[in-house]
């Protein structure tokens, strides 16, 4: 459900604009003039809503479906009912999307904590740190020896930049969340409470215990790149840690040190990467996936949910199950486990 006291819309989009912008069909040119002022699920709907279905097996909602216009497959659009305005897209998710952006622009990418402009007279900035004009540095940030911070950036409420750390233009750093060691570019949201650049996790066996290896490399995070609340990406050994552009990592990630990352990777919540793995380009990795270190997963691979990954990956392949493999495999493993379990024990009769 929306609120008016966070998140006020820009202003109202008519359902021909609608259609201009997302390319979609509008099944009835007279509703073209219908207003929207808001975005909702297919569930909850509402008066000057938009709302989207993709599919036949999304459809349900489409039975008491409330709203001003809906954005759907060719497939479910005679499901609508009389009266709300029909949206025809083969995407309409994406193209839900782009509405949802230009309804609501300050939800899109996140804010200073504060309001504040410029740089607040209760930040700590060495004097040898450099913060170009038109960056934003709230209360309580510290920023090291020799760090920069580029225009249009947004340090917020107690987040710590370390020495000689750069930061490029057009970035968010949330609150509390700690960078150190690392060279960031454009356009890179780090969320709330994230930390990179911290030791990797090195140790050697020796005769009193583990001792530590020192970690003398970088994290280096290319432009666009979004890192969730609460994750955490580790420095590198003796090489770098790299996360490729336009990739998207969820909160409460794990990325160990020396790990390389591609680009357009999606990363899903609760994921661990160990050290030094290597990941493609256009890689997906569901939620809570767990990859053993020096692992290499090809460009465009699929690793479901809740997946233990012990082996190399090629590209393209889908991965399934503990330890994964080839999701095809995997289901077939699946459905025989869950046979065995359901079927009655053979040779009748009772051991009693």
């Amino acid at each position: 459900m929306t609120d008016p006291v966070f998140f006020v819309p820009s202003r109202r989009y008519s359902v021909g604009e609608v259609a201009g912008l997302t390319g979609a069909t509008l099944v009835d040119p007279k509703h073209s003039e219908i207003a929207i002022s808001t975005i909702a699920s297919a569930s909850n709907g509402g008066d000057g809503a938009l709302v989207f279905v993709d599919g036949k097996r999304n459809a349900a909602p489409l039975k008491s479906l409330h709203a001003a216009a809906v954005l759907c497959t060719a497939d479910v659009a005679d499901l609508v009912p009389e009266g709300i305005a029909i949206l025809v897209s083969p995407r309409p998710q994406q193209a839900f999307a782009r509405i949802g952006r230009l309804l609501y622009p300050d939800a899109e990418r996140p804010v200073g904590v504060s309001g504040e402009t410029g740089i607040s007279p209760f930040a700590h900035i060495d004097p040898t740190a450099h913060v170009e004009p038109g960056a934003v540095v709230e209360a309580g940030v510290v920023i090291g020896p020799n760090a920069a911070v580029g225009s249009g950036t947004v340090v917020s409420a107690n987040a710590v930049i370390g020495r000689s750390t750069q930061i490029g233009r057009d970035c968010y750093v949330g609150p509390h969340s700690s960078i150190q060691y690392a060279l960031i570019g454009n356009g890179v949201i780090v969320h709330a409470g994230a930390r990179i650049g911290q030791d990797g996790f090195g140790f050697a066996g020796g005769a009193r215990g583990p001792e530590r290896i020192p970690q003398i490399g970088r994290v280096i995070i290319q432009d666009n790149v979004e890192i969730g609340a609460n994750s955490t990406v580790d420095r590198g050994a003796m090489s770098d840690t790299v996360i490729g552009e336009n990739t998207k990592i969820d909160n409460l990630v794990q990325i160990a040190h020396n790990v390389r990352i591609g680009r357009n990777c999606v990363i899903a919540g609760l994921t661990g990467i160990s050290g030094s793995v290597v990941v493609g380009d256009n890689v997906m990795m569901g939620g809570g996936v767990g990859l053993a270190d020096h692992l290499t997963i090809g460009s465009g691979a699929q690793l479901a949910a809740r997946s233990g990954l012990m082996h190399d990956v090629p590209a393209g392949e889908v991965w399934a199950g503990f330890p994964a493999k080839p999701m095809k495999l995997a289901m077939r493993e699946f459905a025989l486990i869950r046979k065995m379990a359901m079927g009655k024990p053979k040779g009748g009769g009772s051991s009693d």
